[in-house]
């Protein structure tokens, strides 16, 4: 019964912004991870941002100081700020979190269903 849904996206002008949202549903123990992939026609999925346990986030160099990834962990949402978007941000931007059932349990990944972002003129 555990579901990523996503929300957001849409379609924007290059140096415009977007917020992606992921929400956990279902009951779960705890969330060891999240992270935020893209894929843009006919290229592999990439790992566009992710956050730890700890709080510790990365991103990738081509994301660096225009996007934010942020987690509020009280209703087990991830979220995604994207400012200064670019034509080659275009893609199918999906959520991805590990998850435990219990404390017990190792941490298990799933997907969201993915949503279309586009930058163009």
């Amino acid at each position: 019964q555990v579901q990523l849904v996503q929300s957001g996206g849409g379609s924007v002008q290059p140096g415009g912004s977007l917020e992606l949202s992921c929400a956990v549903s279902g009951y779960i123990s705890s969330i060891c991870d999240m992270a935020w992939y893209r894929q843009a026609p006919g290229q592999e999925r990439e790992l566009v941002s992710g956050i730890s346990s700890d709080g510790t986030t990365n991103y990738t160099d081509s994301v660096k100081g225009r996007f934010t990834i942020s987690q509020d962990n009280t209703v087990k949402t991830l979220m995604l700020t994207m400012s200064r978007l670019k034509i080659e941000d275009t893609a199918v931007y999906y959520c991805a979190a590990r998850l435990k059932s219990r404390r017990w349990t190792p941490c298990l990944k799933y997907w969201g269903q993915g949503t279309q972002v586009t930058v163009s003129s």
